[in-house]
């Protein structure tokens, strides 16, 4: 017999496969005010949020990221389109690991080539990790599949509450693969030589 969450799980995995990431090209290649910036991120990554009054970025996120090193500054008080393309990666990895982790991770590509330099512009390489994003889609769509198939071979000597519990190991079984690789994004991170705040 199906789970009751079965439909459910299909239904948003199948929005999660259908959103689609920003490219680089898809944003305005002139300078924004912050309150451009804020209205832009709430139009293109919007439908990520959780409630409806959440809100993808704040100008006090902004005003922080920038204080703290982790965005370049603007200049006059407006926003570059790579500097979008930082606060678009901030957002993502933001949900994962924590601000110091970030700029350990970041400072690096926007230290190196933020400016434009004889190898890459910050966009190339922003649009290679999309392009990489977008090629794994079906891979961890798969995946996730996978899990709620091992999730529902659970309890079935519960049948009356057995929906809900295999729903339960299910989230369990995502929340284990997130934590493992968590732990795994950390490890390599510490791995990496400290931020020299004299080169922010």
């Amino acid at each position: 017999m199906e789970n009751k969450y079965s439909q459910l799980i299909k239904d948003i995995l199948d929005q999660l496969v259908e959103s689609q990431h920003i490219n680089a090209k898809d944003l305005p290649n002139i300078n924004l005010y912050m309150d451009q910036v804020t209205t832009l991120m709430e139009k293109e990554l919007g439908h990520t949020k959780r409630q409806e009054e959440d809100k993808v970025l704040t100008k006090t996120m902004i005003n922080n990221y920038a204080k703290n090193n982790l965005l370049p500054s603007p200049e006059k008080k407006k926003y570059s389109r790579d500097q979008l393309l930082v606060l678009i990666l901030i957002y993502y990895l933001k949900n994962v690991i924590a601000i110091k982790d970030i700029d350990k991770v970041l400072h690096p590509i926007t230290s190196e080539f933020y400016q434009p330099s004889d190898s890459f512009a910050f966009s190339e390489i922003y649009d290679e990790i999309i392009e990489a994003q977008k090629n794994a889609k079906n891979s961890w769509h798969q995946s996730i599949l996978d899990t709620w198939e091992t999730s529902q071979g659970t309890f079935e000597n519960a049948p009356q509450h057995q929906d809900y519990l295999q729903l339960f190991s299910f989230i369990c079984g995502l929340s284990f693969d997130i934590f493992n690789k968590k732990l795994l994004i950390e490890k390599l991170i510490d791995q990496l030589p400290p931020t020299d705040p004299k080169k922010k």
